[in-house]
């Protein structure tokens, strides 16, 4: 900026005695230019000061790592985050630091009380109004046939009511959301007109840059089935759905804990429903009426369920590799020696995949897998081709699947009884498991090693019901035909017997 002497010359020669600003900028050796913009300036109230940036060489490339850092810890519990001294020991020994702890600790100190305020705006009380809900995940410790592990629950709730249902799952995936969301509906008997929920991914797959969202098409899919609304939170806005989040640790902490055992999720879902409804019998936590007589005007706003139930499945082609395995998820599934190499499709369920031919008829059907568990095996499809090649049975994992009295009957089968075996099991274990199988073999076994056309028989004598014919008890010959010492020839052997069985000469 020029001097304030130099503006009012170029002012008073131009606006007062009307030289031209070409004639003021040769004699002022000026450019014509700046002449013009302080002849023609309008404001000269004072600029406000611009704070002027020291450049700190040594803090400035390390600050972006200290914040990454910062905002890391931010979501831990305060004992498990990082002390200043510790970021500039880590500043030093990873990025060869050279600054002094005490510039690392000054800034530390004025980054944690930046994000803190950044951290702590007021939250806008949002109104709730009668047929709303929302929804989200949470997770807790059960017992699975003794074992302890952690399963997923899907919380809708009900913010004027404030009423709850909730429904566990092995996984937070697109078939365990819908299928939870859908089994919720059937239980309310309706459907609430408007849901509100986080960008869960099973429903988004990407917040678009202005507030809009692409959905997935499943998700999509069933909103147009059902017909409620929907609403999606702004981004790392919590409060937005607050009474989702409250009411997913009200139900860990008060029926979840401590782990809850079970063996069928099937039943512990009819038991999570009936928590739901008997929880409603408790009085309001503000308006002190009964949130079972609340819930009532949500109701009254719900829609109507459609007359069809929605099918929470996806489906997935796939190519099966050499031995007839697909892979889905990242999880191998068996299909038939007979498929290797051919197209399938397979229809996933949240807890079955079933492969389909070209036909849509099924070809085998298996439990999904979760954890850590890699490959699903059924043996069924693969016994009529391990009944030509019946020594490679023992070096099977069918082999380790098999039933101890199966394993103990194998181990005393020829070659060729292997294969009869093999050949038996291929038929008798399609769509069942091996307990009416390994009940078969026990009774043929009564009398000794049995041939697999002997299990055979009794196993669908089983099948039909009948039973087991009785054997004749051996007590029943009290009599026994004297042996001599001479065999000798003749009819006076039969005279003899039938006099010993009461019998007579006619």
């Amino acid at each position: 900026m020029l001097a304030m002497a130099e503006i009012n010359y170029i002012r008073y020669e131009t606006n007062s005695k009307g030289r031209t600003y070409s004639s003021v900028a040769k004699q002022m050796g000026r450019d014509w230019r700046t002449v013009r913009k302080y002849a023609e300036m309008e404001d000269f109230n004072l600029e406000k000061p611009v704070r002027q940036k020291r450049k700190a060489p040594v803090m400035d490339p390390v600050k972006p790592i200290i914040d990454e850092w910062l905002l890391e810890d931010a979501k831990k519990k305060k004992k498990f985050r990082r002390t200043a001294q510790r970021i500039f020991d880590l500043l030093v020994e990873i990025h060869k630091f050279e600054g002094s702890d005490r510039s690392v600790r000054d800034y530390v100190a004025r980054r944690k009380k930046e994000l803190m305020q950044e951290n702590e705006e007021a939250a806008l009380p949002l109104e709730a109004k009668p047929g709303t809900a929302q929804v989200d995940f949470g997770e807790a410790p059960f017992l699975y046939k003794g074992e302890e592990v952690i399963r997923h629950y899907l919380a809708l709730s009900f913010p004027y009511s404030n009423a709850f249902l909730f429904q566990v799952f092995p996984a937070e995936n697109r078939e365990c959301f819908l299928q939870g969301l859908a089994d919720m509906f059937d239980s309310l008997g309706a459907v609430p007109h408007t849901i509100r929920f986080d960008n869960l991914a099973p429903a988004v797959k990407k917040v678009l840059p202005n507030g809009e969202r692409e959905l997935t098409e499943e998700f999509e899919r069933f909103v147009a089935h059902y017909g409620f609304r929907y609403e999606f939170c702004n981004p790392d806005s919590g409060n937005e759905k607050g009474h989702v989040e409250s009411m997913v640790k009200y139900i860990r902490n008060n029926y979840l804990l401590p782990a809850i055992p079970y063996d069928d999720l099937s039943t512990l879902n009819e038991q999570a429903i009936a928590w739901s409804m008997t929880d409603r019998n408790r009085p309001h936590y503000e308006k002190e009426l009964p949130i079972a007589e609340l819930h009532l005007a949500d109701r009254e706003q719900f829609l109507q369920l459609p007359g069809k139930a929605f099918e929470c499945v996806r489906y997935v082609h796939a190519k099966a590799d050499k031995y007839g395995f697909i892979r889905i998820d990242k999880k191998q599934y068996s299909t038939s020696p007979r498929i290797a190499g051919q197209a399938v499709t397979a229809k996933v369920s949240f807890d079955t995949v079933t492969i389909l031919n070209d036909g849509n008829e099924v070809l085998v059907s298996h439990p999904r897998i979760y954890g850590s568990e890699k490959k699903a095996m059924n043996w069924q499809p693969y016994l009529t081709l391990m009944a030509k090649r019946p020594t490679a049975l023992k070096y099977s994992s069918f082999y380790d699947q098999l039933p101890e009295d199966w394993k103990l009957y194998f181990e005393e089968c020829t070659v060729e009884e292997k294969k009869n075996a093999l050949g038996l099991l291929s038929v008798i274990l399609k769509g069942q498991d091996f307990d009416l199988p390994t009940k078969a073999l026990k009774m043929a076994s009564e009398h000794g090693h049995p041939s697999a056309e002997s299990i055979k028989h009794v196993y669908y004598q089983l099948m039909n019901g009948r039973g087991i014919r009785e054997t004749l008890p051996l007590s029943r010959l009290t009599k026994k035909v004297p042996v001599t010492g001479e065999t000798t020839r003749g009819l006076t052997h039969y005279d003899q017997l039938m006099r010993l069985s009461g019998g007579g000469q006619t």
